[in-house]
């Protein structure tokens, strides 16, 4: 039995397994190496599976930093870099540092809350409790997501916490 002849314009068809999902790739090309201008990118929620899916897989989890201005003054730079340093550490990928300025009229949490939500975070970082209204950590952020205080170090765990 003989293999019928592929016709001369038929693309070779590539497969390439990767952890999440399969890409097949197209080509018209002879040659086998001649894969060039050819990447994957995901943005967004997507799901490989045909699943409709809330979260994309994140080699790591994401993390937001927080800090006053008021509170860090002159060592606002030195603050930002524990966080980094921290989140590192804690093998977080550290998303954004939302700078609160109480000159803002805006209210403290307002930002943090919305950008952790927008991004699925699943911490906060702060320099100190005292960046919180009455040096406080609010529990109705510790219900959403983990509370990191770098000095003290110290992690508030949302899954710590009765449900209210």
């Amino acid at each position: 039995m003989t293999k019928p002849d592929k016709p001369a314009n038929a693309p070779r068809i590539r497969l390439f397994q990767f952890p999440g999902g399969l890409l097949e790739l197209q080509t018209h090309s002879e040659d086998p190496e001649d894969d060039s201008g050819f990447y994957l990118e995901i943005h967004g929620h997507i799901a490989l599976d045909g699943h409709d899916r809330e979260a994309v897989m994140r080699y790591k989890p994401t993390c937001l930093g927080y800090l006053r201005t008021d509170v860090s003054g002159l060592a606002q730079l030195w603050d930002e870099q524990q966080i980094r340093k921290l989140a590192e550490r804690f093998g977080y990928d550290l998303s954004e540092i939302v700078v609160f300025d109480p000159h803002s009229n805006r209210p403290p949490l307002a930002r943090l809350k919305a950008q952790a939500t927008r991004l699925a975070a699943e911490a906060v970082i702060v320099p100190t409790p005292d960046h919180f209204p009455n040096a406080e950590i609010p529990a109705p952020l510790v219900q959403r997501m983990d509370v990191i205080t770098v000095t003290p170090e110290q992690t508030h765990a949302r899954h710590a916490l009765p449900p209210s």
